[in-house]
């Protein structure tokens, strides 16, 4: 008993299986211009239906027929007009059918038999199961199909006339292996069984194939909306990125020439050469802002192609600024009682040539964001800049900001600065150590691992907590703004 249970699961298992039971896919009804479609089928099939009945009534075929000719072609309009309906209701217009064919089959063999009727009967059993929804009832329509033809089969070789027909045609006997009964009888039940068995096949390759085109048609909106979505967060990125370098140029540009003209005030009535050398350092500072301004946002205007549509030609851009452009950097940004440092550690020769651009361009918006806060919110008059780069051990490139200030406490940042530091280690996998010393002044120390490893869990930058923090907190308590707050 156990062993019949088994094999009644497996075989209802496998059933289930051909069937696609459990698919969680229904096909789509085909709309109005699918039964239309239908609809000329059905006409169709009518008109060859039709044309094969003449012919086979011209050929005296149809002379032991005892119906009318109205009620032969009212049979046929009957086994055809269902095709209209064979995707919008295809379980129902299936049993339809085979009833058709089983009731035909008894009253008007001669209509029924015809090759334009059997191809219906095949059509709407393949529809039957290519676009049933309801795939549990497609399983029981499709047995109760077979049970009522195979059964009408057996019924007619064991209990009909089918025997004695047999055996009373005037043929001579044949030279099979087999009696001519069991010859008839199996060359019958094979022809069903690929008539039957060939709708059934072809209606479930055609719904899996639909699915198939279905889930390919999913996952391309899938893809399609994923893309449009990188597009998105390209767009964001991007725009993050130039709102970043915007606020580092103008910050640091605009802070220097705040302090060189606040310098030019104050001694231009008793030393006219140092006003003109402080004023010449605003002019010089505010062309090289506009000069990198222009350069970031000529990226926005760069055309598809190499030559412009207009006849402006491509935008030229000077290659972004890197390690070697520091220099230049601190010393630009030297004032009247304001001294900053400069030194480049090597482990071996050129080692900051070799450091990827990215990295080197980080490196020095980073510093030149640490020297614009020193100007804006702190009293310093020193400020160290020393940048490391290790290539053989460790690999990393390092810079580290330090001043000996105090921070002003009328004066308040937005954040924007410190966020984009943060935000330009996340993207490198850095490390930030930054905040106020115990022996006074500030530290921004940065490092990006040549190597790239992996960040904080989170995502956000490995930030290493400043060995100050104790007095950064005593600051607050004491209602001091901590250098901290800087940027």
């Amino acid at each position: 008993m156990a062993e019949s249970g088994t094999l009644r699961r497996r075989i209802g298992d496998l059933v289930w299986s051909i069937f696609d039971v459990d698919a969680d896919w229904t096909r789509p009804d085909p709309g109005p211009a699918g039964m239309r479609a239908d609809a000329g089928i059905a006409l169709a099939f009518f008109v060859f239906g039709a044309i094969g009945l003449e012919l086979t009534r011209s050929m005296g075929l149809l002379h032991e027929a005892q119906s009318p000719i109205l009620a032969q072609y009212l049979v046929l309009a009957l086994g055809t007009a269902p095709l209209i309906w064979r995707r919008r209701y295809p379980i129902s217009v299936m049993l339809l059918l085979q009833a058709h064919l089983f009731a035909a089959g008894i009253w008007l063999d001669a209509v029924a038999y015809q090759f334009t009727m059997q191809v219906v009967y095949f059509f709407a059993l393949y529809s039957g199961v290519a676009w049933a929804r309801d795939r549990r009832a497609a399983v029981y329509a499709v047995g109760g199909v077979l049970v009522l033809m195979f059964g009408w089969f057996v019924w007619s070789y064991a209990l009909g006339n089918a025997y004695d027909s047999i055996m009373a045609q005037d043929y001579p006997d044949g030279q099979g292996l087999i009696g001519r009964f069991a010859a008839s009888v199996s060359y019958a039940f094979l022809i069903n069984a690929a008539y039957f068995g060939g709708a059934l096949l072809w209606g479930r390759s055609s719904w899996r194939s639909a699915h198939q085109m279905a889930e390919l048609q999913d996952q391309a909106g899938t893809i399609a909306a994923q893309a449009a979505g990188l597009r998105d967060q390209a767009v964001v990125q991007e725009r993050l990125r130039i709102a970043r370098e915007l606020h580092d140029v103008v910050a640091h540009h605009v802070s220097v020439m705040g302090v060189q003209a606040a310098a030019a005030r104050r001694v231009l009535t008793r030393d006219p050469a140092a006003a003109a050398e402080a004023l010449a350092s605003v002019e010089e500072s505010s062309r090289s802002a506009v000069g990198e301004k222009r350069a970031l946002l000529g990226t926005l205007r760069e055309p598809a192609t190499a030559s412009d549509p207009a006849g402006e030609g491509p935008v030229h851009r000077a290659p972004d600024p890197g390690l070697g452009d520091l220099a230049a950097l601190v010393a630009a940004a030297a004032g009247v009682g304001f001294l900053p440092t400069y030194e480049l550690v090597e482990d071996v020769p050129d080692a900051a040539a070799r450091v990827p651009a990215p990295l080197a361009l980080s490196t020095y918006r980073i510093v030149q964001e640490a020297l614009s806060n020193v100007r804006k919110h702190s009293s310093a008059t020193r400020v160290s800049v020393v940048v490391r780069v290790e290539t053989q051990r460790d690999r990393y490139v390092e810079a580290e900001v330090v001043d000996d200030g105090r921070p002003l406490g009328a004066t308040s940042g937005t954040g924007l600065g410190m966020l984009g530091m943060r935000e330009r280690i996340a993207s490198h996998g850095g490390q930030l150590d930054v905040g106020p010393r115990l022996t006074g002044g500030y530290r921004v120390r940065v490092r990006f691992p040549l190597d790239r490893t992996v960040a904080a869990p989170d995502g956000r930058p490995a930030v290493v907590a400043s060995t100050s923090r104790a007095a950064d907190a005593a600051m607050q308590t004491s209602g001091t703004a901590p250098s901290g707050s800087r940027g």
